[in-house]
């Protein structure tokens, strides 16, 4: 069994390093386009091999607050991606059964990694500041997406903006586990929260860049061709009201 989990971890770590690389491409390449799909699904599905890896050997160990931040991770990008399918709520493309399930197991975790972290921090082995921060961060998110398939925004483009925000806030986790493992020189708190701290205001800045772009008059067919989810006769140009 040891020699399965070493290299499930070496599966793990190349799948990470895959994500840590690819997704800056995917973010500076045309949105839409075929390098950005291309590229973007690259990273989802090596988001995805990096949080099963991690979950199989955070199981094995055990490693709770490791299980726990895996399935946040890949929840970021999940909600990223599954937001395209669900595009158009009004022609009946709206949240389904593993929508609705993985927002749930997210508040779940969310709500682990804050109690644990203050009631039980001997499981999590990790400051309750980290595990709270990525606690509040997976309870807003998973938050929001279950309000969003209550009641889909009525603004035909603010799947765009989700998708952003959640492949942004996917990789920010990817850039930490990037740190933890090799920015030992910075305190464990700083190693761990550094990401979170510059990311999520650029995110901010990232998603208002192009909404003033919308603002100002731009074409959307110069901004974004997103495609995936939608029927060629279905396809929508972004446009912000």
């Amino acid at each position: 069994m040891e020699t399965t989990i070493v290299m499930l971890r070496w599966i793990h770590i190349a799948a990470g390093f895959t994500a840590f690389f690819v997704a800056p491409v995917a973010m500076l390449t045309h949105k839409g386009g075929d390098a950005h799909r291309r590229w973007g699904k690259i990273y989802f599905y090596a988001m995805a091999v990096m949080a099963l890896t991690a979950v199989i050997v955070a199981a094995y160990r055990p490693n709770i607050f490791l299980l726990l931040i895996a399935i946040f991770s890949f929840y970021m990008a999940l909600t990223g991606y599954r937001v395209l399918f669900r595009k158009r709520p009004d022609k009946g493309r709206k949240a389904n059964a593993l929508d609705w399930s993985a927002a749930s197991i997210m508040l779940i975790v969310g709500a682990a990694l804050i109690g644990l972290g203050f009631f039980a921090p001997q499981v999590l082995r990790i400051s309750p500041i980290i595990s709270s921060v990525f606690g509040v961060t997976g309870i807003i998110f998973g938050g929001r997406d279950v309000q969003k398939f209550l009641r889909p925004s009525v603004q035909k483009n603010s799947w765009f903006f989700n998708h952003m925000g959640g492949m942004l806030g996917s990789y920010i986790a990817a850039v930490s586990a990037f740190s933890v493992v090799n920015f030992d020189f910075l305190p464990t708190v700083l190693r761990w929260l550094w990401p979170t701290m510059i990311g999520t205001p650029g995110i901010f800045i990232w998603i208002n860049y192009y909404q003033k772009k919308f603002r100002k008059g731009a074409e959307a067919s110069q901004l974004a061709k997103v495609r995936i989810g939608v029927k060629e006769e279905e396809r929508v140009p972004v446009n912000v009201e």
